[in-house]
């Protein structure tokens, strides 16, 4: 039976630098002449869309939710003007390539799916895999994307009727894997019965990762033999 693995992007395959935040900053001042809130906001592990409500609430935009598809479409319609920014500042995370293309080999026998579970928006995710290469072994088509909703564990059901539809199998439960670098990620992921392989590659330690309930840890993707271990034995973890 394959298993469908969803990895996040930002801290888990690559550093952006920031560069996305630009996005948030222009679709203000483009389309409502304001600038982007000084408040602490956390980005982590959230959706786009968690993320443009409380940017466009705390700025003081009127109905938020209502202007939520408007500026995502200003956003996604910014994104490939990143290109040459990621180019300068996004860097690949140690080990991310050799563990997609590893996985590839696994792919190719039919024993695994790869794909993106992730908060950017579609625009947005493809930018940035392709302006650093990551794009090659994933199936973009049947990601779940930040657009669909502000909570993270709605993305893994659209993810599994996608990868279904387009590759049989129903990745049900743990056949289902999440990696990732938040406590979010592991929270989408148990939320949904899906298996937890959490990253330490941002913000968060292995010790928070454990506590948020992970199956199983990673200091980093640089042992590439382990990653794919880890990976494929999660749904028995």
């Amino acid at each position: 039976m394959p298993i469908l693995v969803l990895w996040d992007i930002d801290q888990t395959l690559m550093s952006a630098d920031g560069v996305g935040a630009q996005l948030y900053r222009r679709a203000l001042q483009g389309m409502y002449g304001l600038d982007l809130p000084r408040a602490t906001m956390s980005f982590a592990g959230r959706t786009d869309s968690a993320i443009a409500l409380e940017v466009l609430a705390l700025a003081g935009v009127p109905d938020p939710a209502g202007q939520l598809r408007p500026f995502q479409a200003f956003i996604a319609a910014g994104a490939p003007a990143l290109a040459d920014d990621l180019r300068e500042r996004g860097r690949v995370l140690p080990g991310a390539a050799d563990a997609l293309a590893a996985l590839a080999v696994a792919q190719r026998g039919g024993h695994v799916v790869q794909s993106l579970l992730t908060g950017n928006l579609p625009e947005l995710a493809a930018v940035k895999l392709g302006t650093l290469g990551l794009d090659t072994h994933l199936d973009l088509t049947i990601g779940a994307y930040g657009d669909i909703s502000a909570v993270r564990a709605d993305l893994v059901a659209v993810a599994r009727a996608n990868a279904a539809a387009v590759h049989g199998g129903d990745f049900d439960g743990r056949l289902t894997v999440l990696v990732g670098d938040t406590p979010n990620d592991v929270e989408a992921a148990l939320q949904t019965g899906a298996s937890a392989v959490a990253v330490a590659t941002g913000s968060f330690t292995a010790a928070e990762l454990a506590a948020a309930g992970a199956h199983s840890v990673l200091p980093d993707l640089a042992d590439t033999d382990r990653v794919v271990e880890m990976i494929l034995a999660a749904p028995e973890a």
